[in-house]
């Protein structure tokens, strides 16, 4: 029997060309595009553009109807930046759509 790839065994490293959805802090929307090979978050193949919509549940929805299974979320804070501070980092993590 193959190996199953599931959430917790997924190397972000291997996640090229994948969805990703980011979120910024006290923010009313979420960014849906995938990151390439650069590391650049571009817009997913099935889309013209990033897009940009009102809710985590649509944006996940959005990734469901182009049928992919999981993909990054990463959460932003601009507040770091605005205070001076050196970025501490976002937050990320695979999800399961």
């Amino acid at each position: 029997m193959g190996a199953v790839n599931t959430v917790e065994n997924v190397n972000l490293s291997q996640l090229i060309n994948q969805p990703k959805i980011i979120g910024v802090a006290d923010s009313t929307h979420y960014l849906v595009g995938s990151t390439d090979a650069d590391n650049n978050f571009t817009e997913l193949t099935e889309e013209s553009c990033v897009v940009c919509v009102h809710s985590l549940a649509q944006a996940k929805q959005l990734l469901r109807t182009h049928k992919y299974q999981v993909a990054q979320l990463e959460y932003q804070t601009a507040y770091d930046e605005m205070c001076g501070l050196s970025s501490c980092g976002n937050y990320k993590e695979m999800i399961r759509l």
